[in-house]
């Protein structure tokens, strides 16, 4: 079997995105720190969101920077991982370390608000973000993507854009914008592990293998030219991504569509977990309240 060595390191590590990520870290943390006190409404960094930020940044280069992002050109099952992380892991981090007032700073820009607004009203939020993602995955849609550089970029970029929508009404900060609480809050978790469902049904079930991103010489190599330069990819004269893996291509399929479900199922758990007891707090914290306030007027007397 063929090592990822022989594709070279700037199709490994992708230095230039490496850069756009340092440059966007700078930016966020010297907005948050230094240059905070330029806004009225500027609250301080806490350690929580600056790690969280981080963390967010080094899972992106994790998934989309690393040769993760290669693998996933040549293994489906990697791929799935990849779009699990872009979509359930990142966006969440992403959101809640972003201080509230920075996001208000971004919603008096009119058109950020307007598509917010939109966007990200819980019953679309849901259809948009799993509509994407299961019309991504449809075979023919999914080959003609991946042959295309700006294509691939561009839809990357939204569906992490609509994963950032879809889970802003469980986790945003912001007292304006909590268009869902308490037992709406679960019924929306449970509602886009269904909506999620028949996408990685239909490719855990296939009994044949789908994509010819992976299956098909032809298509494998119009996308790894893109990946790594038609004229190095010439020069390996390679004929497929099983030269890369013992997996069959079916089972490869199989086990990204596995995969993928296993950790929406865990993300999602974990989501409601921290969503009930959100909403337990909140229950005692009224509950206790509402008998103060029942008893003060005995204890004035």
């Amino acid at each position: 079997m063929l090592t990822l060595d022989i594709f070279g390191f700037k199709a490994l590590w992708s230095p230039y995105f490496l850069l756009i990520l340092i440059f966007i870290s700078v930016g966020y943390f010297l907005l948050t720190t230094k240059y905070r006190s330029l806004f009225p409404d500027g609250e301080p960094l806490t350690k929580k969101q600056g790690a969280l930020f981080l963390l967010s940044m080094i899972l992106l280069y994790a998934i989309k920077g690393s040769p993760v992002d290669l693998l996933a050109h040549l293994m489906f099952w990697v791929h799935m991982i990849q779009m699990a992380a872009l979509v359930l892991v990142v966006p969440p981090i992403l959101i809640i370390s972003i201080p509230n007032w920075v996001w208000r700073k971004l919603f008096s820009i009119r058109v950020i608000n307007s598509v917010f607004t939109v966007l990200t009203k819980p019953l679309i939020a849901l259809i948009v973000f799993n509509g994407l993602f299961s019309f991504y995955h449809v075979p023919i849609i999914f080959d003609h993507v991946m042959q295309n550089g700006w294509l691939h970029a561009g839809y990357s970029i939204l569906l992490f854009a609509v994963a950032i929508f879809m889970w802003w009404p469980l986790l945003n900060q912001m007292p304006e914008h909590q268009t869902l609480t308490g037992l709406k809050k679960v019924g929306y978790i449970f509602a886009d592990g269904i909506l999620l469902t028949p996408a990685c049904a239909l490719i855990i079930f296939a009994d044949t293998p789908m994509y010819g991103t992976y299956s098909d010489p032809h298509v494998w190599g119009q996308v790894m030219s893109l990946c790594i330069g038609s004229a190095n990819f010439d020069s390996l004269n390679l004929s497929g991504p099983q030269l890369f893996s013992s997996m069959s291509l079916i089972h490869d399929q199989q086990l990204g569509g596995v995969l993928m479900k296993i950790i929406q199922e865990i993300i999602y758990g974990v989501i409601l977990g921290h969503v009930f007891f959100e909403w337990y707090r909140k229950d005692q914290a009224d509950s206790e309240q509402e008998l103060k306030q029942s008893l003060n007027p005995v204890l004035i007397k």
